[in-house]
């Protein structure tokens, strides 16, 4: 079975998402934290859904890279 460049592509994302996760997320601090959550989520998302997030929770924090 082929997957489509679609599904090749998500795959990368969830890859990635899973290595930012992995290499990172043992790190002490919840602004250690945030900043993997803020990682995965730019990993798995476009940068036009990215964008999106950031705008629509002002709130959002980028968090501190270990």
């Amino acid at each position: 079975m082929t997957l489509s460049k679609a599904e090749l592509e998500l795959e990368e994302r969830k890859e990635k998402a899973i290595d930012i996760a992995l290499d990172y997320g043992i790190c002490d601090g919840g602004h250690h934290k945030q900043w993997v959550i803020d990682q995965m989520i730019k990993a798995l998302c476009t940068e036009e859904e990215y964008k999106e997030i950031v705008d629509n929770y002002p709130e959002w924090d980028h968090g501190i890279a270990p």
